[in-house]
């Protein structure tokens, strides 16, 4: 097969999901899992999880020529999840991480009808992962570089996340413009208990594109506020317990510490985007820089998601991402991106799977450009202004 130039990198997080088939359920866990007992299921179905799948395999399904990075062992788990993702494109995983005698990371997810679900996660490789493994010839070429899942990967976030602000670095120097996406850490576990405004505030100076969920990323600045927020809304949908004051307040706060644009996703209210008012800082993008940086300066926007027939929402988050990365490849125009990330996202969750149900770029571009219907559930204030295709500005 013939070489492909990448334009974008993608790194992070990686680890192969297995759902056992459950035809029956139960009032309790304990009503199923009982000592001793054996238990018949309907096979399971594997599919490949994490940041790094998610949003390289979104991008590469718009169309744009993306390389995979994350860490695999050289056992059973690891050589199904790069031939899972060979069966896309084997050009995706040509600088993956082997690892010999290291087992990979995997997910077993217990799932009996009208149950809560149980997660029986093995960080393997994510855990001994270092900004040292990626290949140098890997940041050679691309115009973009973005790191998804940090607190599930444990070098990534200990010591202010100094390996995750290496990674960035190696970026920059490289000329590449740089994003970073998050995860929201078990309060449980060590990655629950680090001071995440520290972290924050050592590697966001070297991300230019940085985008978090809102329910993360308050989790990591306002604990309270979001125990409170978790509280009434039950964990169903946090943002649509949030005003855009709030929000953008946030946002703010995300900015002074360094990057160019701030995106906060907002589960079903849609997607949030605030930028610099800073030439200078808009101008050290990199590559991705805006051609037309008056457009880009000191905006804020904000788009409902669009209406569709949910599926599943395994990776929404990191396909609306490729949505807008894509768009920042393309060089459109802030309005024009936030439309094509709820496009990319919303694609994604009319599917079981993370990817999918994506199209070609051109198909959701036009499915959004005949007036993809908004979901109107989304909460915009009365006094910001409606500009075409479904977009409001704050500004």
């Amino acid at each position: 097969m013939a070489a492909m130039q990448s334009e974008a990198v993608i790194i992070g997080h990686l680890c192969l999901d297995i759902f056992p088939g459950f035809p029956i359920g139960g009032k309790s866990i304990s009503d199923i899992f009982i000592p001793g007992k054996l238990i018949d299921i309907d096979g399971a179905v594997f599919s490949v999880g994490g940041a790094a799948n998610n949003t390289g395999q979104a991008l590469h399904r718009l169309g744009f020529p993306v390389s995979i990075i994350g860490k695999v062992g050289d056992d059973f788990f690891g050589e199904a999840i790069l031939n899972t993702i060979r069966k896309t494109d084997e050009r995706l995983v040509r600088d993956m991480i082997i690892s010999p005698g290291e087992g990979s990371s995997f997910t077993l997810i217990l799932n009996p009808p009208g149950i809560d679900r149980v997660f029986l996660h093995a960080a393997a490789t994510n855990s001994t992962f270092v900004s040292d493994d990626v290949p140098q010839s890997s940041l050679d070429g691309p115009r973009l570089m973005h790191f998804g899942y940090p607190p599930l990967m444990r070098n990534f976030y200990l010591n202010d996340g100094e390996e995750t602000k290496k990674l960035l670095l190696r970026g920059k120097k490289r000329g590449l413009t740089t994003s970073l996406d998050m995860a929201r850490p078990d309060p449980d576990a060590p990655a629950g208990k680090i001071d995440w405004l520290r972290f924050l505030e050592n590697v966001l100076p070297d991300v230019d594109v940085f985008l978090p969920s809102v329910d993360e990323i308050t989790f990591m600045l306002e604990r309270k506020l979001f125990d409170e927020i978790l509280l009434r809304s039950g964990s169903s949908n946090p943002a649509a317990f949030m005003d855009m004051d709030t929000i953008s307040a946030i946002a703010d706060r995300l900015l002074a510490m360094g990057p160019a644009i701030v995106c906060l996703k907002l589960g079903n209210q849609g997607f949030y985007l605030k930028t610099t008012a800073s030439a200078e800082r808009l101008g050290d993008m990199g590559p991705l820089t805006p051609t037309d940086r008056a457009a880009w300066l000191g905006r804020e926007l904000v788009t409902p998601c669009r209406t569709v027939v949910v599926a599943g929402t395994t990776g929404a988050g990191d396909s609306t991402i490729a949505g807008f990365l894509g768009s920042l490849l393309k060089g459109m125009s802030p309005e024009e991106a936030a439309m094509m990330a709820v496009g990319a996202g919303g694609a994604s969750v009319e599917k079981i799977d993370s990817s999918s149900g994506i199209p070609s770029w051109e198909a959701v571009k036009e499915r959004l450009d005949k007036g993809w219907p908004l979901d109107e559930s989304a909460l915009i204030p009365a006094d910001w202004k409606a500009l075409p295709g479904g977009v409001w500005s704050g500004n």
